[in-house]
């Protein structure tokens, strides 16, 4: 398993619109095989920004870089450079090969 996770700072008072964001894009993620989930995370306030994160999890490393290289990403990606007002300084990317996880199993109580 692989997650695939970029950091975000957005700028105080533009939480909503970066929200907004995310929230009417098409990812285009279901198309990509080895896709497993995806989170948009709301991280602490600092003085000068919010912290978000996305945060994906693949089958692999290899869907992962597949999907980097894919017209779905291309698409998925389409015109994210026109809210530079929005954030503080391009996302930092930060990858993940899973070596160890654990999973608690629903109730069905």
């Amino acid at each position: 398993m692989f997650i695939a996770m970029n950091r975000f700072k957005i700028r105080p008072g533009s939480e909503k619109a970066f929200e907004a964001i995310w929230e009417s894009r098409d990812s285009h993620l279901n198309e990509v095989p080895g896709f497993k989930e995806f989170h948009l995370l709301r991280g602490p306030e600092a003085e000068d920004y919010t912290l978000y994160s996305s945060h994906t999890v693949w089958r692999s490393k290899e869907s992962f870089d597949a999907w980097t290289h894919s017209e779905a990403f291309k698409k998925a990606h389409k015109g994210a450079g026109s809210h530079g007002d929005v954030y503080l300084e391009h996302p930092q990317f930060e990858g993940f090969e899973v070596v160890q996880a654990s999973s608690r199993a629903e109730s069905t109580a």
